[in-house]
C-alpha cells in the first residue's frame, strides 16, 4: 500500500475567489475523485482550521495499491483537471509518498 500525502498553501485570493472559497471548492472537487477513479483506495481532505505562518491551508491524504495506481492517477483527466485549478490558486505544495 501506498501512501501519497500532499499539502497547499493557497493565495489570499484567485480565480475570483477568497482563499476560504478555494478551499472549499477544491475540497469538493477532490472528493468527488473516487468515484471517478476507482484505482484511489482512500481519499481523505483536511482544511485546516488553525492558520499560522508555518501550516499548509490544505492537506490530501491519499492511498493506492501501487507506485503504478499513483502514477495512473496522476495522468487520469479527473485528477488533471482538478490539478490544474489547484496549481492557479496555491502558493506552494509539499508531497511525501510512503509505504504503509
Amino acid at each position: 500500500m501506498l501512501k501519497h500525502i500532499v499539502m497547499w498553501k493557497f493565495k489570499d485570493e484567485a480565480e475570483g475567489k477568497s482563499k476560504a472559497e478555494n478551499c472549499r471548492y477544491v475540497k469538493e472537487r477532490l472528493e468527488a475523485l473516487p468515484a471517478k477513479i476507482s484505482i484511489i483506495r482512500k481519499l481523505e481532505v483536511g482544511i485546516n482550521e488553525y492558520p499560522s505562518p508555518a501550516a499548509a491551508d490544505m492537506v490530501l491524504v491519499t492511498e493506492f495499491a501501487s507506485k503504478e495506481d499513483l502514477d495512473s492517477y496522476a495522468v487520469n483527466p479527473d485528477h488533471v483537471k482538478v490539478s490544474e485549478y489547484i496549481g492557479k490558486v496555491r502558493l506552494d505544495r509539499v508531497v511525501a509518498d510512503y509505504i504503509v
